[in-house]
């Protein structure tokens, strides 16, 4: 029973491999063939899964771990000391022992098995097991069931881990790592059962250390924040998976402890509720497995606010029209220390556009006015907004009061703002700022002391700012702002320092390096400061610029960290060092099949995984290839390859098989009698492997046809022949490229085809051939084995390159002088060159210039451009001109601005007039800024009475003024004069404009209007009626009205009467409401007194609701329409009569008839339709209305249609 219950189960089980291994080998089947190996590499596994342990000899087959030290082939120290023994235990046994006598049995006593462990002739060992008879028919099953055709590649599951491989049948030629395990009945019949299985040592077990995805960041906690939490993120990629801890400050958080406060989540920590005196610090994340331990770079946390302005009320600023003026903004305190900020006027969101006269500081916030005008009275408040927790808050109004002075004073310019010394890191944007107070505005204007603006650099704000972008090293410096009026001029300069963040020149990376060997770990940073470096290992501080190891030990091995630090920040490189020892293994890189052309060079790797490094030694067949081979024969061994042209020269001569120092094989002159199977052999103190490959030798690839050289026009097509022979068992390709570099066929095939004209043509066509199509190509021509190229040139002749150098070399007011050097003339003689400029006027169109000569040859490398602008900026360009075509202009020289010279333009549209009293007011069309000619632009003005003789001159240095106010009390009202302007700027005076005549300003109207009476019109409309003022001066009358109760006289409706008048109507009040209604005269001196106000009440509103039409008969040529009468409400006005107006469709007039009836007759037109309106009227207007339309003979209301009337509609048309 029990022989038939273990036959049973071993039949499922097995069966169940069977199944498992016929999946594999379909799989194998459609796999691609796998490279040809020899030794411990070709090997194959059975199917044998772990649940042949039901056949118990499998868990008793491997014994317990012996007292002895078990090393397997590549196992880390780390994992021996802490977890159990990688390798399998029966290797271990074998290791462990001492040496026994050959043949001397090593009993392993275990039930139901009686195990031998024997030394194989070969230097392995092999178990003996005594099964009893359900083991034996467990076996049967398992040899007979198992797949009858089982190739030696063919993989199968492994037991315990350990691969499980059939022997090949030669016997490899190192076996110290082979052990062969025996399985023989008890009695010597059941000896045809004897099968034999190889057992080879696995690799280490996959693993490394912590290498971080994500690492904290400085972070910002809003003290308002809604949210009542922190994290700090943190995440390594390891195996086995990091665990994780945070230092706060330097010390270890205890995460147990305060569970209140501190949370992990994977590797992030998590702070609820932070406390600012408990949880802000600089945080440093540690991530460990058994491979070592590595530091996240530190981050800090900050709690950020932003307190409310001070509650004091501001005082008010008085500053005289044309002065400066400063608004202090004080912000509170806040943190961190970045703020922006902006001011408003009045009232939000009228925000006050900085501009040449206005400039608010980024740094202070304070509100800068260079000229104070009359415009800018009002109450000004500082906004301060913190990008970092999204807050502003506002300060109390500050109000400002211009003091108006008669003559405005000018005032030479005063910087208030300066830019201090300033230090900022290479890769940075950074601002500096300048602005001046004084009248008229300054101008404000940058340089560098020590040579040109950066490119990189863009003035903003109205020359307030200099911005520089992606700062570099070369524009430190110091740099000066110059502020200049027509008053005067004020400089700063202040010195712009630019270092670095820490950048790695050289740095650590991971490495594996054998056991005794020596080993040095190096970091080199750049940064400026000049970067500190030190080292952590699994966290710990190491001493040392550099770590050395002069013989690496199981100990060395962990996570390294080399980090660099100056004041501006840090970096980490880290990395993990193995040290290991490991017997050669073939395993991931076996020899492989090699294909090699004949006469060419072929190279054979050897690069088993080994420590200490091997031995190697390569045997082509059965013939050993050694160091004892004569020159003259197939090989020698060299310990260095030849590094000069000479050595390389002698090896061709004399040598044609050597042996590297990294194990490779090289042959040279490559003949079909190297064809064959070429071996491998390693070996070094812990073991040996080898393995196999083939070298095949195929037919070298010869140019057929090569490329010819070709000569064409832009334009054109043009083809490269190219042809080859090759060996026939290859795929050949065709590579084409153009001066050393690859063509794309697929992104260029605008410009190249390949033409298909069979597999062993590689024609190209080079399609509308351009310049950059010009030089030489080469064709390669290549199989998976070797190539050959070939190669040919390409002219193309076009239209010039573009001139170089282009710069000047002399300059005046009007004329510029330039020089350039030829550029390439493209294979056809330059004949002319055309200059272009432009300037800043003209929005980036370039236009020729005129030039002496006019006309500039081809040989020609200077020429003066006329007819210039003075004081202009310009740039400009040359184009070259051959028989082909006009070249590709040259880059654009340096601005360059003409020399200064007196206006010639004078102002236009001069004019003038009006004002307030005792003012002569004159006004014109200011000068565009390119006819300025010159810097310290302004205007004069020159004014006199028509009879005067004598003329008055007055400067306005603003170049943008369009206004001049003279106040001088003996001027007459209404007086001519006559006026002229002239421009000036630092080199002289330019012509006046035509004279003009105006009139000064009239007196001011002193009466107002008397006996001011009215009446209301209806609910919204008024009658007003005044004696007319007698001052023969005025202009007209202005009318303000304002309800008393509900309405402020700010928010008063206002209408111009002429002056002939003395009454108005006003429209638009509101219905019975009283109204304050006052009365002025005006003329262009300003407005007179107010008249003494009336108070007048609206009528009540008529009534909303329209008469209902109840009736419409007919009457011979006439229709009777009646209607009910409207009720009116309380406060609407009672009902007077109705109006009813008739008039034809399509007009709005008719005929308009008034009754106090509620019914109406009127005629009756055939075969034209006519509407009636009726609607009531009150003293308050006339209400809502109704309408009936009437056709020929009969009526339709036209009123909206009630509920029951749309219901009994829609059952009509339901109906019908």
């Amino acid at each position: 029973m029990r022989l038939f219950s273990h036959a049973f189960i071993c039949a499922f089980l097995i069966a169940a491999a069977r199944g498992h291994s016929s999946r594999k080998a379909a799989r194998a089947r459609t796999a691609p063939p796998s490279q040809p190996t020899g030794g411990t590499s070709g090997t194959a596994r059975l199917s044998l899964p772990l649940a042949v342990l039901g056949c118990q000899f499998l868990p008793r087959l491997l014994p317990e771990r012996p007292a002895a030290r078990c090393r397997s082939r590549c196992e880390r120290p780390s994992a021996r000391r802490n977890g159990p023994p990688p390798c399998p235990p029966l290797l271990c046994a074998h290791q462990a022992r001492p040496p026994r006598k050959e043949n001397q049995a090593v009993p392993l006593m275990f039930h139901p098995l009686s195990v031998e462990l024997k030394p194989l002739p070969s230097g392995g060992c092999h178990v003996d097991i005594m099964p009893n008879l359900s083991l034996l028919l467990c076996l049967l099953l398992l040899l007979f069931g198992s797949p009858a055709d089982t190739s030696a590649h063919e993989e199968q599951p492994d037991f315990f881990g350990v691969p499980l491989k059939k022997t090949s049948d030669n016997p490899p030629s190192f076996p110290e790592q082979i052990f062969s395990l025996n399985l023989a009945p008890v009695s010597p019949a059941g000896a045809s059962f004897f099968r034999r299985f190889q057992f080879e040592p696995s690799d280490e077990a996959a693993g490394y250390g912590p290498i971080f995805e994500e690492q904290p960041v400085d972070t910002i906690y809003p003290e308002e924040s809604p949210e009542d939490k922190i994290t700090m993120i943190c995440r390594a990629r390891a195996s086995p998976p990091a665990t994780y801890k945070w230092i706060l400050d330097g010390a270890e958080i205890d995460l147990s402890a305060d569970r209140k406060h501190y949370a992990l989540s994977e590797g992030n920590l998590v702070i609820s509720e932070p406390v600012k005196n408990k949880h802000e610090g600089r945080y440093s994340c540690l991530a460990g497995n058994t491979h070592g331990t590595v530091v996240s770079r530190e981050a800090s946390v900050q709690f950020g606010y932003l307190d409310l302005f001070s509650s004091e009320e501001r005082e008010s600023v008085y500053v005289k029209e044309g002065q400066g003026a400063v608004l202090l903004c004080a912000p509170p305190p806040h943190h961190p220390a970045d703020l922006s900020f902006r001011w408003i006027l009045n009232e939000f969101p009228t925000f006050i556009p900085p501009d040449k006269r206005r400039f608010i500081s980024q740094i202070t916030g304070n509100l800068y006015i260079s000229k104070v005008e009359a415009s800018d009275s009002g109450n000004y408040s500082c906004i301060a907004s913190s990008a970092s927790i999204s807050k502003s808050v506002f300060s109390n109004y500050i109000p400002l009061v211009p003091l108006t002075e008669r003559a405005i004073r000018k005032y030479p310019a005063d910087l208030n703002v300066k830019f201090p010394d300033t230090t900022t890191l290479a890769g940075h944007n950074i601002t500096l700022e300048c602005f001046a107070l004084g009248n008229p505005v300054p101008e404000i204007r940058w340089r560098k002391l020590n040579g040109e603006l950066p490119p990189n650099h863009e003035v903003r704000m109205a020359g307030a700012h200099l911005h520089l972008y992606n700062v570099r090293s070369e524009d430190s410096g110091s740099y000066q702002c110059e502020a200049a009026n027509s008053k005067g001029k004020d400089y700063h300069s202040a010195h712009l320092s630019v270092e670095a963040f820490p950048e790695w020149v050289e740095h650590i990376s991971s490495a594996e390096r054998d056991l005794g060997s020596a080993y040095t770990m190096s970091c080199l940073a750049r940064g400026k400061p000049k970067p500190r470096i030190r080292w952590l290992k699994n966290g710990e501080p190491l001493d040392g610029k550099e770590m050395v190891f002069r013989n690496l030990t199981f100990e060395d091995s962990g996570m390294y960290q080399c980090i660099a630090e100056n004041p501006h920040g840090v970096i980490f490189a880290n990395a993990e060092l193995r040290v290991f020892d490991c017997a050669p293994t073939f395993e991931r890189n076996p020899v492989k099949h090699v294909l090699a052309p004949r006469n060419g060079r072929v190279v054979m790797e050897c690069r088993p995984k080994a420590a200490p490094k091997p031995k190697v030694s390569w045997s082509k067949d059965t013939e050993l290839l050694s160091n004892s081979s004569r020159p003259s024969e197939k090989a020698l061994l060299r310990p260095d390859p030849p590094t000069t042209a000479e050595s390389h020269t002698l090896r061709l001569r004399l040598f044609r098989m050597f042996i590297w120092e990294d194990g490779s094989l090289e042959i040279l002159n490559v003949t079909r009698t190297d064809e064959g199977r070429y071996t491998c052999f390693a070996h070094n103190n812990l073991g040996k492997a080898n393995s196999t490959g083939s070298l095949t030798v195929t037919d070298s690839t010869k140019i057929t046809l090569a490329p010819s050289n070709a000569d064409v026009k832009v334009g054109e097509n043009a083809r490269m022949q190219c042809g080859a022979s090759h060996d026939s068992s290859l795929d050949i390709a065709f590579i084409w490229s153009l001066d050393g570099r690859v063509i794309d066929l697929d992104k260029d095939a605008q410009h190249y085809e390949r033409t298909l004209n069979g597999s062993s043509d590689g024609e190209l066509l080079i399609k509308n051939a351009q310049l950059k199509h010009a030089g030489i190509y080469s064709c390669t021509a290549q199989t998976p084995v070797d190539n050959v190229t070939s190669s040919a040139s390409l002219v193309v002749r076009g239209p010039p390159g573009a001139p170089a150098g282009l710069r000047v070399t002399d300059k005046s007011n009007k004329n510029v002088t330039l020089q350039w050097s030829r550029g390439a003339d493209n294979h056809s003689p330059i004949s002319k060159y055309t200059i272009q400029y432009r300037d800043g006027f003209s929005r980036d169109v370039w236009k020729n210039a005129a030039t002496s000569p006019a006309d500039i040859e081809g040989n020609a490398e200077t020429a003066t451009v006329v007819d210039l602008v003075p004081w202009t900026e310009y740039e400009f360009r040359v184009i070259a001109t051959n028989t082909l075509g006009t070249g590709t202009p040259s880059v654009p020289s340096l601005k360059e601005k003409t020399l200064a010279s007196s206006p010639v333009v004078a102002p236009s549209d001069v004019g003038g007039g009006g004002g307030t009293n005792r003012e002569l007011t004159i006004t014109w069309t200011p000068v565009q800024e390119q006819y300025y000619y010159g810097p310290y632009f302004g205007y004069i003005v020159a004014f006199k009475p028509r009879a005067g003789v004598e003329w008055t001159q007055v400067t306005v240095s603003d170049p943008r003024a369009g206004r001049y106010v003279h106040r001088d009390p003996s001027i007459a009202p209404a007086t001519e004069f006559v006026v002229k302007i002239q421009a000036y700027n630092s080199k002289g005076e330019g012509p006046y404009s035509l004279p003009q005549t105006i009139f000064s300003a009239q007196d001011a109207i002193t009466d107002a209007p008397g006996s001011i009476d009215g009446k209301a019109l209806s609910a919204t409309e008024a009658v007003l009626w005044w004696f007319p003022i007698s001052q023969s001066n005025i202009d007209g009358y202005q009318v303000k009205y304002w309800r008393k109760q509900e309405d402020s006289e700010g928010g008063a409706h206002k209408v111009v009467v002429s002056g002939k008048e003395n009454h108005t109507r006003v429209d638009g009040m509101k219905p019975d409401s009283l109204y304050l209604i006052e009365i002025r005269g005006y003329n262009s001196a300003g407005y007179g007194p107010a008249s003494e106000r009336l108070e007048i009440h609206t009528k009540k509103p008529p009534p909303g609701q329209a008469p209902r039409i109840i009736s419409k008969k007919l009457k011979g040529k006439s229709v009777n329409v009646a209607w009910e009468h409207v009720e009116t409400l309380a406060n609407e006005a009672p009902v007077d009569g109705y109006k009813v107006l008739y008039r034809p469709q399509g007009q709005s007039t008719g005929t308009l008839y008034m009754t106090k009836w509620r019914h109406i007759e009127l005629p009756l037109f055939e075969n034209e339709t006519y509407v009636v309106e009726v609607r009531a009227y009150t003293e308050g207007g006339d209400g809502a209305v109704s309408q009936i339309f009437i056709t020929g003979g009969s009526a339709t209301a036209a009123r909206p249609l009630s509920a029951l009337g749309l219901l009994l509609v829609a059952v009509l048309c339901l109906n019908l």
